[in-house]
């Protein structure tokens, strides 16, 4: 078995200073769309967990997912790459 000390100064040779980068935030602000809609979506299903869903329930998962797969397009189409989880 591999002792971990051995390999410490490769695990904390880059301090963590808790912030995230410029590039990270700016991924962020690029994918907001896409996590509000994502967001929207699991409202839309979890008011439908002790319940049975209504037909504006259905129309309203209908809808919050078809804005998810708009976002993930337009965001697609903005980075020029295809993202996981889509379809093939």
């Amino acid at each position: 078995m591999k002792s971990i000390v051995a390999l410490q100064a490769v695990v904390t040779a880059v301090p963590f200073d808790g912030e995230p980068s410029d590039a990270e935030l700016a991924a962020i602000e690029r994918e907001m769309p896409l996590i509000l809609a994502e967001v929207d979506l699991l409202d839309a299903r979890i008011m439908t967990l002790d319940r049975p869903a209504t037909v504006l329930d259905a129309r309203r998962i209908r809808r919050a997912r078809n804005r998810v797969l708009a976002e993930r397009r337009a965001l697609a189409n903005r980075l020029g790459v295809a993202l996981p989880g889509g379809a093939a």
